[in-house]
């Protein structure tokens, strides 16, 4: 049984940028790296389609970076309830004080 072979994100984005730059044809990269021609023309698509998100200034990364300063707070938020009613409940005693003095 053939294994996939599996190409790094690193590689395939090389590969598609000899191609679109002119350095190389598509036909000898192919051949160079045992490539079938469809599998390149995908990566050179994806490429092409995902080329704009380059120049969005950092918008994922910002609404990722926000998203865990959100999450952090409601920790922090947590954090301070459970101390207050571990305080609390130091305070009115343990439950077979209470019991004993009843």
């Amino acid at each position: 049984m053939t294994r996939r072979r599996i190409f790094l994100p690193e590689f395939k984005a090389q590969v598609v940028l000899e191609v679109i730059s002119g350095a190389r044809t598509a036909a000898a990269v192919c051949r160079e790296h045992r490539l079938k021609p469809q599998l390149l023309s995908e990566w050179k698509a994806r490429f092409l389609e995902n080329a704009a998100n380059a120049f969005q200034e950092g918008t994922r990364l910002r609404e990722a970076q926000a998203r865990i300063a959100d999450l952090e707070r409601l920790v922090g938020r947590q954090a301070l309830e459970l101390e207050v009613a571990k305080k609390a409940l130091s305070i009115s005693g343990s439950p077979s004080n209470r019991s004993e003095g009843w």
